[in-house]
């Protein structure tokens, strides 16, 4: 079986390429920010806000396009808060809709398997009539927190990769 490494965090990762977007794009006033802590872990920390019709917080991950062959799913080892996040991909960056996966964490240390055929395609929260994601390209990914009602939250990520 084939794995690639998309990110793997420690003390010298280059964090520059994850870019936060909140729900402020549409007026909303939810604040976060996504940065290496002391154990060079990737911090995705803040408070999303309903304010403005607002409700979501994320932070992205764009790459050099990847050619994704012979895998069957993404594992992220990762350590939340006990809170539903969403994660995306987009196989072109300049997509306007994204194919989802929402998992649940714990508050402990997990790795979340997620099977790349079960990404189906949305577009600002609503399911589109298109086929899941099919796992060939994959140019940006994505974690994002919008669970429709105002919370604090924080998700350590310590490595992305696609066996």
């Amino acid at each position: 079986m084939n794995t690639i490494k998309i990110f793997d965090f420690n003390l010298k990762s280059d964090v520059v390429n994850w870019k936060v977007v909140n729900d402020a794009v549409m007026g909303g006033v939810s604040e976060s920010k996504f940065y290496l802590n002391t154990n060079g872990i990737g911090t995705f920390e803040g408070k999303v806000s309903l304010e403005n019709n607002g409700g979501f917080c994320a932070v992205k991950y764009t790459f050099e396009p990847l050619i994704l062959k012979n895998t069957t799913h993404f594992c992220i080892r990762l350590k939340g808060d006990g809170k539903q996040y969403q994660f995306r991909v987009k196989t072109n960056r300049t997509d306007s809709h994204s194919y989802v996966f929402p998992f649940q964490t714990s508050t402990d240390w997990q790795t979340i398997e997620i099977p790349i055929m079960e990404l189906y395609p949305a577009f600002r929260g609503q399911k589109l009539n298109l086929r899941n994601y099919d796992g060939s390209h994959l140019e940006e990914i994505t974690f994002l927190i919008g669970n429709k009602k105002e919370e604090s939250f924080q998700l350590l990520i310590d490595s992305i990769e696609v066996k």
